[in-house]
């Protein structure tokens, strides 16, 4: 038995300048911390003693005697790429709702990508996990998704990640003070808005309209490099942060009418005045988890503003992708 822990993300600038179409032509970059919150995958080679050849366990089951005939899009695609031949049962246990703005497909792919490697006995670097996630995600499956969730979730930590125009991509540590990183940290607040939505459908209407939205897109690039001097800047005022979260918010929201609807403005507006400084619908938008930047003393009256959606405390990580539990069952 072999299980992975894969950790999900936050991304608070430079969303959509990761999406290949445009980061192959102007580059991209983006500013993401990686969560406690985490995906885990189990793996283990089936024994022959039964009907079927793979059972996969997620919000269904699946019993299956051909890679082919699976249906979860994503274990198809990596079992075909891995040539997984021989019999195996998968299981998935998430902390938080998939397709809620959060990177959970890409922890996914990332977990199980991991986790068949280690079952194989093989050790696979950061980088080459999150190359191949990319490629799974992108060439095998065809989805309409960026690259900044899979190197997020490889990596795991505080990053400023940098996307070249061949294709390739460079991760920055954020160095912070420890008490920098609280203060920031204990300014952000995640609610689920109760709203799971397809990610690759709004990022595809986006993708239509990046060459109509270079001026937009090259200032959520350069909101980077603004939050980065915010936050390793102590004389900076830390609440310049939210007031850009809002900015960068805004602008994407013009990306494409798809990002938001009458009930997230509605949220949105409601933590404001309860005396939110700013925030953003996280992941590609239409619904998922909202992340609000408010002073500590003002959180009791954003959660009573937004008591009727679930609120989840959490907290950075930097450890990223691991295997937490390697017991080869000798079936190999």
């Amino acid at each position: 038995m072999i299980i992975s822990k894969t950790p999900f993300r936050i991304s608070f600038f430079g969303g959509g300048t990761d999406y290949p179409s445009w980061s192959s032509k102007n580059g991209g970059t983006v500013l993401s911390t990686t969560i406690d919150k985490y995906c885990y995958i189990s793996c283990r080679y089936l024994p022959p003693f039964f009907d079927h050849k793979y059972r996969i366990v997620y919000s269904q089951i699946e019993n299956v005697k051909d890679i082919n005939d699976i249906k979860h899009p994503a274990v198809k695609a990596v079992l075909n790429s891995m040539e997984c031949y021989q019999g195996l049962e998968i299981h998935y246990d998430g902390d938080l709702p998939a397709r809620s703005g959060l990177g959970t497909s890409s922890s996914f792919t990332v977990g199980l990508l991991h986790t068949l490697w280690a079952l194989r006995g093989s050790y696979v670097s950061k980088q080459a996990l999150a190359r191949q996630a990319i490629y799974v995600e992108q060439k095998i499956i065809g989805e309409h998704v960026g690259s900044q969730d899979q190197v997020a979730a490889s990596f795991g930590g505080l990053n400023k990640i940098e996307f070249s125009h061949d294709g390739g991509f460079n991760v920055e540590s954020v160095i912070l003070p420890e008490n920098r990183k609280e203060e920031l940290q204990g300014h952000l607040m995640l609610f689920f808005t109760g709203l799971q939505r397809n990610a690759a459908e709004i990022a595809k209407s986006k993708i239509a309209n990046l060459e109509e939205r270079r001026v937009e897109l090259k200032s959520l690039r350069e909101m980077v490099l603004q939050a980065l001097d915010i936050l390793q800047n102590e004389t900076n005022n830390i609440e310049q942060f939210g007031e850009l979260l809002d900015q960068s918010w805004q602008l994407k929201r013009s990306l494409s009418d798809q990002v938001s609807n009458v009930y997230i403005d509605q949220l949105y507006h409601l933590a404001l005045k309860a005396g939110a400084i700013g925030g953003k619908l996280l992941g590609a938008g239409g619904g998922g988890f909202l992340l609000l930047f408010v002073r500590p003393s003002q959180q009791d009256n954003v959660r009573q503003a937004l008591k009727s959606l679930i609120q989840v405390p959490v907290k950075f990580e930097e450890g990223g992708a691991k295997i937490v539990l390697y017991q080869p069952n000798g079936l190999s």
